[in-house]
């Protein structure tokens, strides 16, 4: 049989998540995911979303994203594209179905002007940092025999909350912290003004990004799910901490007033709250290795390690 590769069609939605789930199987979606992550992604076509098609089955797919539209300061990123999951069916693997799969999209990313491909650090839609590098073993290798190489290689980590207590020295450390005057204290409306700036001066838009979404539910409906902490100096803002639900993050202090053990207490501060409002475990996507040494303090392990992947297009 020969295979035909194609953009994506809205009957293909049953067969793509089935053909998902198969293939990714350590991070499986339903139709309301694929809908709103996908679908629903200001940067989607159908051309992003190429599906392999043997006989009329899926076999293959791969997701594939340049900006449509800019994201806030940062722009269209003209020159950048983004994979953010790809996968072929456990049964046709190894066949070159993959191959063709990368070399279409590949094609569209150079036919576009796109200099250089991430796999897969987009927002604001990334499933995972990269491809994790124990589940996927086999995509990182086939992924370098390709030519991509390791950009950086984010964890994944995780906290059992139930039982928590705060150390004796983050109490003494949060005291230390209120004689030099700063206070950590949950986030209130009088702060926004200065708050959202400090946020996309310091650690970017994408982190504004993610606090607006955060802080829009915060001082709406659906508030209960929410912690967001600020660390306040007089009239400034050093530091901030949020979370939704068990995710934790992002959180953030001023690189002036770091390693003064601001981030300790906003993380400790954020993980009681969390475990006051009965979530009884913590977990984020993506830090560096470190970063891990502060949440390791906070009883935090690491449960999924990636490679984020990047290929620069001259030579695909």
């Amino acid at each position: 049989m020969s295979i035909t590769v194609r953009s994506f069609r809205g009957a293909d939605e049953p067969a793509l998540i089935r053909l998902w789930n198969a293939s990714m199987t350590h991070d499986p979606l339903n139709a309301a995911t694929l809908r709103t992550r996908v679908l629903l992604d200001p940067n989607f076509t159908p051309a992003s979303l190429l599906v392999a098609e043997e006989a009329g089955e899926l076999v293959g797919f791969v997701l594939g994203l340049m900006r449509q539209v800019p994201l806030f300061l940062q722009g269209l990123e003209p020159e950048r594209g983004w994979i953010t999951a790809f996968g072929v069916h456990p049964d046709r693997q190894r066949q070159g179905i993959g191959r063709t799969l990368f070399a279409e999209m590949m094609a569209r990313f150079i036919a576009a002007g796109r200099r250089q491909v991430e796999i897969a650090p987009y927002t604001p839609n990334y499933f995972i940092p990269g491809v994790d590098m124990d589940a996927y073993a086999p995509a990182l290798h086939f992924l370098e025999s390709l030519g991509w190489q390791r950009a950086s290689t984010p964890i994944s980590m995780r906290a059992e909350l139930t039982g928590l207590q705060l150390p004796a020295e983050i109490v003494e450390l949060e005291q230390k912290l209120a004689t030099q005057g700063v206070e950590i204290r949950p986030v209130i409306a009088a702060d926004l003004p200065v708050l959202m700036p400090f946020i996309a001066d310091k650690f970017g838009w994408d982190w504004w990004r993610f606090a607006q979404e955060y802080l829009l539910i915060l001082f709406g409906p659906g508030a209960d799910d929410i912690c967001f902490l600020v660390a306040v100096q007089g009239e400034r803002i050093v530091g901030y901490c949020q979370q939704r639900r068990e995710r934790f993050g992002p959180f953030g202090v001023d690189p002036a007033l770091r390693s003064q053990g601001i981030g300790r207490v906003l993380l400790f501060r954020c993980l009681a709250e969390m475990l006051a409002k009965g979530f009884h475990c913590a977990w984020f996507l993506w830090t560096g290795r470190d970063a891990a040494r502060l949440y390791e303090r906070a009883g935090f392990h690491v449960v999924r390690r990636f490679a984020v992947m990047r290929r620069g297009l001259s030579d695909a």
